[in-house]
């Protein structure tokens, strides 16, 4: 009888966390270290292209966005680097509006990542048109751990300035790709 090789089941590594805290620049760099698929923060491109003020409908909207990018990369490519996820849209919900659809929380709970990168604020706010919250990146932060911590997935913080993170979550990374 012939082996098979069989695929690597793919790897989904999400990097998330409070806003400024770096994710898009690690995330973008970790998917170039990897060659894996990076899937950018679908809310920014919604957001930037919205003629009006976001509401709470709005973050179903970008939802299905996220999730349509994820499952485009997850067929892709075997390491799939993610800028944010929907464990985002069901904390900002919360935070903000004191509530959270019922699609956010099932998707919440039903897709999961491998790995997930929390972000600490722990390096200086830089202001963006998108940004709106300066002064609560700890206590967004504490919600993330909350959350990331009450799943069944390997969470890893991530802190200190670049080099450091970066070293961190390339490890971090490293420890789940199988090697021959």
């Amino acid at each position: 009888m012939e082996k098979v090789d069989a695929k690597q089941p793919t790897l989904k590594i999400v990097v998330t966390g409070p806003e400024s805290t770096g994710k898009s620049i690690l995330s973008a760099w970790l998917a170039t270290q990897f060659e894996a698929h990076w899937v950018p923060e679908f809310s920014r491109t919604y957001l930037e292209n919205l003629s009006r003020a976001y509401q709470q409908a709005d973050l179903d909207k970008i939802a299905v966005g996220q999730i349509i990018s994820e499952d485009e990369a997850l067929q892709q490519s075997e390491i799939v680097i993610c800028d944010t996820s929907i464990e985002v849209l069901k904390i900002w919900s919360m935070y903000k509006y004191n509530s959270c659809s019922p699609f956010i929380l099932e998707q919440n709970r039903d897709r999961n990542a491998n790995l997930y990168l929390l972000m600490t604020p722990d390096i200086p706010w830089e202001s963006d048109p998108l940004r709106e919250n300066p002064d609560n990146r700890e206590e967004l932060f504490m919600l993330y751990r909350q959350e990331l911590n009450s799943s069944s997935s390997k969470v890893i913080e991530i802190y200190g300035n670049y080099k450091i993170r970066q070293k961190t979550a390339w490890e971090a990374i490293k420890e789940l790709i199988p090697t021959d």
